[in-house]
């Protein structure tokens, strides 16, 4: 196993080093997390954990990427 793979794994099974949101209050969050987002305005900062969420959720992960998919979608008209 090589050692890149090896803190991958050990950081999943760890958890994140930072506070982090629960999947319901990252629904509850997300749009609001995009816009940030989207405006280039700092979202970690705005909406603390969210960030170390995303990083250990693939289901939230994928519903971030989705929604800013139809973001830039609705944008590019």
């Amino acid at each position: 196993m090589s050692a890149e793979k090896h803190d991958s794994e050990l950081e999943r099974i760890l958890g994140p080093a930072e506070p982090e949101i629960s999947c319901e209050q990252c629904f509850e969050l997300l749009d609001e997390y995009v816009e940030i987002e989207a405006a280039g305005r700092d979202a970690d900062a705005g909406i603390p954990g969210f960030r170390a969420h995303l990083e250990g959720c693939p289901a939230c992960r994928e519903e971030h990427g989705s929604l800013q998919a139809l973001l830039q979608a609705d944008r590019d008209g």
